[in-house]
């Protein structure tokens, strides 16, 4: 995992080659953002943007939860205004179900970056406390294929604004290929601006098909687990506030969103 934030402000170099050697899944399975930044910790001042992103508060204790089977048929989904969808967000995508079954809406292929890390994304409405819990269960159709990058995805303490996402991800690969993983990474802002806090790789860290998933954040902890067994878990001190919710990516491949998705899940805060 990163090195834990100074506690103090200091200052880093005027040049960080966000996006290094490695992209995000075809190599080494580690995603950051494709800009230069400057950060300082609660500021991120992005070279694509005069906008900084003010540090997140602390959160007051709110207990909430919410569960469903995505019972209609929407597009976007919207289950009578618990959810707050991608293009809220303006840069990113929407989140569609069906009875019973909810995926991403995204053009897939091979797009250049950022424009690829429009990851279709649903954060849950309403006030939460900052000690949440997200679980789905995975339903897959797709075939292992090491040359297509589709995952699921639950969100910790995010938000989204026009041109704005915030908070952590979780992203578990729709696949148990040796090539399979389960990240985690910090949204930062406009598009394409994130770090990966934590990356692996292993068929043990990809999902099949009703495989149950799992992330909590308490404190500045996050721990991902799979069918109840912890498998991932890092720190990050920066968000302290925001929603759950779901989201899914897709790379290498079109037309076959609905191919891997969720047909459940549950959030719980306090």
């Amino acid at each position: 995992m990163l090195p834990p934030y100074p506690p103090e402000l200091q200052a880093v170099s005027d040049q960080v080659a966000i996006n290094a050697a490695a992209k995000r899944r075809k190599q080494a399975m580690v995603r950051v953002a494709p800009i230069l930044s400057i950060m300082l910790p609660g500021l991120y001042l992005a070279s694509r943007s005069a906008t900084v992103l003010p540090a997140a508060g602390a959160a007051s204790a709110t207990a909430n939860s919410y569960t469903t089977d995505f019972p209609r048929a929407e597009n976007p989904i919207f289950e009578g205004g618990k959810w707050i969808n991608g293009r809220a967000g303006l840069d990113w995508g929407d989140v569609r179900t069906v009875p019973g079954f909810a995926f991403g809406i995204e053009a897939g292929g091979n797009r250049p970056e950022p424009d690829k890390y429009d990851d279709p994304t649903a954060i849950l409405s309403g006030k939460w406390g900052p000690n949440q819990t997200a679980q789905a269960k995975v339903h897959r159709t797709n075939k292992d294929n090491d040359h297509v990058w589709q995952e699921v995805e639950l969100r910790l303490r995010s938000s989204i604004t026009p041109h704005n996402a915030t908070g952590y991800e979780i992203m578990f690969r729709c696949s148990k290929s040796p090539e399979a993983y389960c990240n985690i990474a910090r949204w930062d802002g406009i598009l394409g601006a994130f770090v990966m806090l934590k990356t692996t790789k292993g068929s043990e860290y990809g999902v099949a098909d009703r495989d149950e998933v799992k992330a909590t954040i308490k404190g500045d902890v996050i721990t991902v687990y799979k069918n109840g067994a912890e498998i991932v878990q890092t720190k990050d001190y920066l968000f302290k506030a925001g929603n759950p919710g779901i989201g899914f990516y897709l790379e290498g491949a079109t037309g076959v969103n609905n191919q891997c998705g969720f047909s459940s899940f549950r959030a719980t805060s306090e």
